[in-house]
């Protein structure tokens, strides 16, 4: 019995021998961990997944095209048309006929004479008293601004008569007459005299003789047309 004991034993003993003998060691046992070699492996893992993450999903390419759309714009419309403003005036004057003096008329220097036209109202307001009958040019041989003593009807005809003066020297004297508002604009039309200074004497439009005397007061003959 007791040497079946120690048989046992021995052999109990001999195979945890045998079994320490071909076991690993505490040293093969124990891992041996190389921190470089695990980042390695985390990148090489990491980069292995945006690998296959790429794949997975691939890269849209995305191109930008401007469009261009004509929008027309609504601007602020302003009036542009430039209104001229345009004095209409109601009077009228129209040159109707010289009644003495015609133009270029022979005068002696000094010869005193007057001057008279017969004009028309063909506006459509009378003149009114005070209208100024006015030189505007050229000579005006000692004439004197007529102002009319009463009213022109419209349709009306007047005679206008300035007493003058010859010029000394001799050659062509001219002057140049128009007819004025109460307010100083200018109508109708220009009323010249012309005469040729340096003849023998005036000569006279036939039925009317030429005056050898100025006269002092220059008034406005009125006759009104039928």
């Amino acid at each position: 019995m007791i040497t079946r004991k120690i048989f046992i034993t021995s052999a109990l003993l001999a195979f945890a021998l045998l079994l320490a003998a071909c076991g690993p060691s505490d040293a093969e046992l124990t891992p041996t961990v190389n921190p470089d070699a695990i980042r390695t492996e985390a990148v090489s893992t990491f980069a292995s997944s945006l690998t296959e993450t790429a794949l997975a999903n691939p890269t849209a390419t995305i191109t930008l095209t401007p469009t261009l759309t004509n929008t027309p714009i609504a601007l602020a419309t302003t009036n542009l048309t430039t209104t001229s403003a345009v004095v209409t005036s109601c009077y009228k004057l129209v040159y109707v006929a010289d009644v003495t003096i015609p133009d270029n008329t022979q005068m002696t220097p000094g010869q005193t004479f007057t001057k008279t036209w017969r004009v028309q109202n063909t506006g459509s307001c009378a003149w009114a008293p005070g209208f100024k009958f006015t030189l505007v040019g050229g000579d005006a041989m000692g004439g004197q601004t007529l102002s009319l003593p009463q009213a022109v009807a419209i349709g009306a005809t007047t005679e206008l008569s300035i007493a003058m003066t010859a010029p000394s020297n001799t050659g062509t004297a001219q002057g140049t007459w128009r007819m004025s508002d109460d307010k100083g604009a200018y109508f109708g039309d220009p009323l010249t005299v012309v005469i040729v200074v340096g003849g023998t004497g005036a000569t006279s439009t036939p039925g009317t003789p030429a005056t050898s005397a100025a006269t002092s007061t220059a008034t406005p003959t009125i006759t009104a047309t039928p």
